[in-house]
């Protein structure tokens, strides 16, 4: 069964935020600057979501089993 886009959407989307506000408390403990910290949060957020996102579709492409199969055919 395959994930539809908009899950492989909302998927990345939840994460991203996480992980988002996990790098900007991390950037605002290491420059006490609140504005630099949201800054470098919005860029990560991006740039990770689009990561995200294109991955997720990627390994939807390679039908369920494929990696097994190769592996297992090795042995």
């Amino acid at each position: 069964m395959k994930e539809s886009r908009l899950r492989s959407f909302l998927k990345g989307l939840s994460w991203r935020i996480i992980a988002t506000l996990t790098i900007i408390a991390i950037a605002y403990f290491k420059t006490g600057d609140v504005t630099l910290a949201l800054e470098i949060g919005a860029i990560e957020f991006f740039i990770k979501f689009m990561l995200y996102y294109f991955h997720e579709r990627a390994w939807q492409a390679i039908p369920r089993g494929t990696i097994r199969n190769v592996f297992n055919s090795k042995s």
